[in-house]
This record gives structure tokens, sequence and C-alpha cells, in this order.
């Protein structure tokens, strides 16, 4: 299925916290704090100003960046799952130097 989010919003596939710590501890589902990193898989056309301007988003398809904990909204689309959550709720962009 294809989706086209609207206006700043963007599509982020989170990635997986790793299932076992330091000291090879197993971590149970239940206890996994939410990741704060993924992928972004679609952006929206940007926010639009009062006075009718298009403002360009500041991410782009394949970035990857960090968000708050509890931003955005979990949705599932063909089994998988995706945050879809507004460009501001984007702390930073990852780049690999």
């Amino acid at each position: 299925m294809q989706f086209k989010p609207l206006a700043d919003r963007v599509v982020v596939r989170p990635f997986e916290e790793m299932e076992t710590k330091k000291g090879g501890i197993i971590i149970p589902d239940t206890a996994k704090e939410k990741p704060m990193q993924g992928e972004i898989i679609e952006i929206g056309p940007g926010r639009t100003t009062d006075d009718g301007k298009l403002v360009n988003m500041s991410v782009k398809k394949g970035d990857r960046v960090l968000y708050g904990k509890y931003s955005g909204t979990e949705v599932s689309i063909d089994n998988e799952e995706y945050l879809i959550m507004r460009e501001s709720d984007i702390f930073a962009i990852v780049v690999n130097s």
C-alpha cells in the first residue's frame, strides 16, 4: 500500500532496540524502551503559512532522525509499524562522518 502524509508530517520507520544489553541480559518486550531513532520513509509537501506560502521540509526520504520518546502516532500498515509525526517533533538528523 502506498501513502503520502499531508502538510508537514513525516512517516518514520522506528529502528528496533537490541534485545540484549552489555553483560548478556535479555530484555523482555514489556520492559524495552521505545526507540528514539528511525528512518524517514515518506514526507509531506510542507507547511503552509498564514499568508499561503509553502515552507519546504528540512528532512528528506532516507534521513536517519532522532525524535522524542513519545512523539508521533503509531500506525500499522501491511503488518509493519510506523510513526506519523510532524516535522517539528524531529530533534535532529543523524549525520555519519
